[in-house]
């Protein structure tokens, strides 16, 4: 485990914050029996035809069907328990007012839904040795997910206090949505889940990101009606079209509709229902209807119903996957998904205080909200528990009864203990090609220039070579755009929909995921790292901000997957974002914002790291260690035009573990001597601006002491009481100094720099500048100019700043003015840079930087302005 407190900017290791690391899957992708149990090895190994079995419809009856009653019966108790009670759990005494919460939390309504799924899904998974991971969309619903993880014995395997017992159901009960407790979504905390549903519209593309390479999982993603209404659900709906049916599993899409939401009714539940069939046939899905559960119907009808159902489903898509597997499928699979009516909060008091309550948006959370408050509304919880007969549920000690123990699946089997949900059980380290080999050369600092990620392109595609069903990229449609083109030369797009002769790098199975909605590219890869695989999301930087919320969700996820110990470590979710601010001067001001790093810097430190790798090399070191890691989002941004290469790959490496380094080739101070001024810089057009501002002091000022610095992990900044990768601040003074003007150049938003460093001794000192939402379609160095980012400005900055140069350079001063003047004015008659702007280049003079920037009107073929 690497040291929290050391610099980690770069370290090429990987990090875990569980004590050991089970790894079980072989490099090969076949599972280790020897972690898990042989039923489930058997299920995930097993070739097609096993692995997707043909049974015959039968009409469920008899015993078998009582067994799935009595489950959904058992489940339904025992979440009305979590959200009531507080004591006598299986009502062997006269329910009283202080058996009952004094605060009544959770959601109701949709949860005898999940229930009943989950029930029906168990016998399919006995039936078919089916390998099934269960997503809850409507999160609310975690009281219901949380019962069925008690009965199968999972809860009680994890959490051994809260045993099958009639004290371990008190104790159930007890922490529900209860101080100390566990939250009323399916969190973290919850055996068998990866998607919490807090913030709803993500189950279907967590769903399909699960199901990617993994040919033999079916990936039950049960969708509320409200959740449906949300846009990136919309669009997730044509994940199908990039699903393989030879090489990845299947999601079976369970669209859930019980009407309605908090206080309204729900779209998809009111249009008529051939539309809505019509629509989801729209989508590409073979719709298989099952509703029931109103006015009263008996539910085994609606059971049988269901079953027979299910049976229809699973032998559809093992027809589609034989075919694939034969190479005879044909066109795009038209996967089946259910549509399942049932009434919100089925089987809960039909009414209330003379009110509707079951199949109505009153169901929705706790229906009977004031149960301890009369006598009455006592009486009538205590009726609504009973009417499930617990008794017959539950034996004396309070262990579901064996006749409905007998329905869960065998060890990892069972939902609530699939290896698929704890991520890092099943997670492999990826075979990474030395990135050393991949570096540019670079005989001198800015000698040459390359795009950074089309260097990285390169690399990428070996690594994809290496993990060829690990591994995956996924962007808007944006690949190619931010110059990581070099990742076809080893594998396609994949896409399943219809292919033209014009189409380029598509294929059925790929290592690109590619769809123009950051909703879906960031609900795949978080659904493909959670079930224990690894990945990267490129995007421009400015849209980016279209996922915040998720991965704020994610964020939260691993801050508490990190407290708790069964927990394994999953890979880091690691965004590239290239096409920045500084460099989307053509598109213009709708695509330049750099504040996703503001916006991850709220997150939990332990969490987020934050790169501004300067140039290629820089870059190469620092993707390598970001998919090394575990636990983290990774932020790094990067340019992707052509920019000078200031760091031998040596020197690269070496500058990332620091996190942060002086650049003693680029500054004047002289040995033994303090700087007058530290020139600072994160990224890599402030680099490019502070060198070249480094250069002008040089030539115009040649006896001040300029010392520069570059920040690679913005992290360092902070305080090491603040940030595992933060300075002390007796490391941050010697670099910045105590007393000294540090004029810094930050790729972002200003106030972040401030925001870091507040609590050092020399803050006082520290004057950034950064983008503060100036921009249009203009060039690049006039977009500089218009955030005060360029190395006019900068001169100008230092001379303000650093005591008695004022009115000795007051000449030098008036010059810079003058060149900025210069440089605007040639922008608006040429359409173009200054040449002295646009060909500067860093040379070097006897070992020291120098650069010849003086203008003339004969330079730039413009005058002065």
């Amino acid at each position: 485990m690497t040291n929290p407190s050391a610099p980690t900017g770069t370290d090429h290791s990987s990090t875990s914050h569980t004590a050991t690391d089970h790894t079980s899957i072989s490099h090969t992708g076949v599972v280790d029996t020897a972690t898990l149990g042989s039923a489930f090895e058997a299920a995930v190994n097993a070739t097609p035809d096993a692995a997707w079995p043909h049974h015959p419809v039968e009409t469920l009856e008899g015993e078998e069907l009582e067994r799935v009653n009595a489950w959904w019966r058992a489940a339904n108790y025992l979440a009305i328990g979590q959200i009531y009670l507080l004591d006598n759990p299986l009502l062997r005494e006269p329910l009283s007012r202080d058996d009952i919460k004094p605060r009544l939390l959770g959601h109701w309504g949709t949860t005898p839904g999940l229930n009943f799924v989950y029930a029906h899904l168990n016998r399919i998974i006995q039936k078919r040795n089916q390998a099934t991971l269960y997503i809850a969309g409507p999160g609310h619903g975690g009281p219901g997910m949380v019962a069925n993880a008690w009965l199968d014995g999972t809860y009680s395997e994890i959490y051994s206090p809260i045993d099958q017992s009639t004290d371990g159901m008190r104790k159930l009960f007890r922490q529900f949505s209860f101080p100390g407790g566990i939250p009323s979504h399916a969190a973290p905390e919850t055996p068998g889940s990866i998607h919490e549903g807090g913030e709803l519209g993500y189950s279907l593309s967590h769903a399909y990101g699960a199901a990617f390479d993994n040919p033999n999982l079916l990936v039950a993603c049960v969708i509320g009606d409200g959740e449906a209404e949300t846009g990136p659900l919309a669009t997730s709906w044509h994940s199908n079209k990039f699903l393989d049916a030879a090489h990845d599993g299947v999601v079976l899409p369970i669209l859930h509709l019980n009407g309605y939401k908090i206080a309204n009714p729900t779209v998809l539940a009111r249009i008529p229902e051939d539309e809505l069939l019509d629509l989801m046939r729209g989508y590409g899905h073979n719709p298989h209807l099952v509703s029931g559960g109103f006015d009263g119907e008996d539910p085994l009808l609606v059971h049988q119903r269901m079953a027979e159902t299910l049976d229809e489903v699973l032998n559809e898509i093992a027809d589609i996957k034989k075919q694939a597997a034969e190479g005879t499928l044909e066109g795009t699979a038209r996967w089946p998904m259910i549509i399942l009516r049932t009434p919100k909060g089925w089987t809960c008091p039909v009414e209330i205080d003379g009110l509707p309550v079951e199949n109505t948006w009153r169901a929705h959370q706790v229906p009977l909200a004031n149960a301890r408050d009369t006598e009455a509304h006592t009486r009538i919880l205590e009726d609504w528990l009973k009417k499930y007969k617990p008794e017959e549920l539950f034996d004396e000690s309070g262990a579901p009864v064996p006749f409905i123990s007998a329905l869960a699946p065998v060890g990892e089997l069972r939902m609530s203990a699939s290896p698929f949900a704890n991520g890092g059980l099943l997670r492999r380290e990826l075979t990474l090609p030395d990135f050393r080999e991949y570096g540019v050369e670079v005989p001198s600092p800015g000698a040459t220039d390359d795009e950074a990620t089309r260097v990285l392109g390169d690399w990428l595609a070996d690594v994809i070579r290496a993990n060829p069903d690990n591994f995956r990229i996924f962007g808007p449609d944006e690949t190619a755009s931010n110059r990581l083109q070099g990742v076809y030369a080893s594998t396609d797009k994949q896409w399943n929909a219809a292919v033209l002769p014009v189409d380029e790098h598509l294929a059925r199975a790929g290592r690109v995921m590619e769809m123009l909605s950051e909703h879906q590219c960031e609900g795949w890869l978080e659904g493909y790292l959670l079930t224990g695989r690894h990945g990267l999301f490129n995007c421009y930087e400015a849209f980016i901000h279209i996922i915040d919320s998720m991965a704020n969700q994610h964020a939260k996820w691993l801050k508490v997957s990190r407290t708790i110990p069964w927990r394994r470590s999953i890979s880091s979710l690691n965004y590239l974002l290239s096409s920045h601010v500084w460099r989307q001067d053509h598109n213009g001001f709708s695509h330049q914002d750099p504040g996703f790093i503001d916006h991850m810097v709220n997150k939990k430190a332990d969490v987020v790291r934050v790169y501004l790798p300067v140039d290629a090399n820089t870059l190469l070191s620092t993707y390598d260690h970001c998919l090394r890691s575990v636990d983290y989002i990774n932020v790094v941004v990067a340019g992707k035009q052509p920019s000078p290469n200031w760091l031998t790959m040596e020197e690269a490496v070496a500058h990332c573990t620091r996190g942060l380094g002086i650049w003693e080739w680029a500054g004047t101070e002289k040995e033994g001597s303090e700087p007058d001024v530290v020139l600072a810089s994160a990224g890599d057009v402030p680099a490019l601006e502070i060198l070249a501002a480094a250069a002008l002091l040089r030539e115009h000022l040649p006896e001040l002491q300029v010392r520069v610095v570059n920040v690679v992990d913005l992290m360092r900044l902070q305080s090491a009481s603040e940030h595992p990768h933060g300075l002390s601040d007796a490391e941050f003074d010697t670099i910045f100094t105590t007393n000294k003007p540090v004029i810094f150049a930050y790729h972002g938003y200003p106030s972040l720099i401030h925001r870091l460093t507040y609590r050092r001794t020399g803050h006082n000192n520290l004057h950034v500048s950064g983008y503060k939402e100036e921009g249009t379609t203009t060039t690049p160095f006039d977009m500089v100019m218009l955030n005060d980012l360029d190395r006019y400005h900068l001169v100008i900055d230092v001379i303000d700043r650093v005591p008695g140069l004022a009115v000795k350079a007051a000449h030098v001063r008036q010059h810079m003015q003058d060149e900025r003047m210069r440089a605007r004015a040639y922008t608006r008659e040429h359409g173009e840079d200054i040449p002295i702007v646009a060909g500067w280049q860093w040379s070097r003079t006897d070992g020291a930087g120098l650069s010849q920037q003086s203008s003339t009107a004969d330079d730039t073929g413009g005058d002065n302005a």
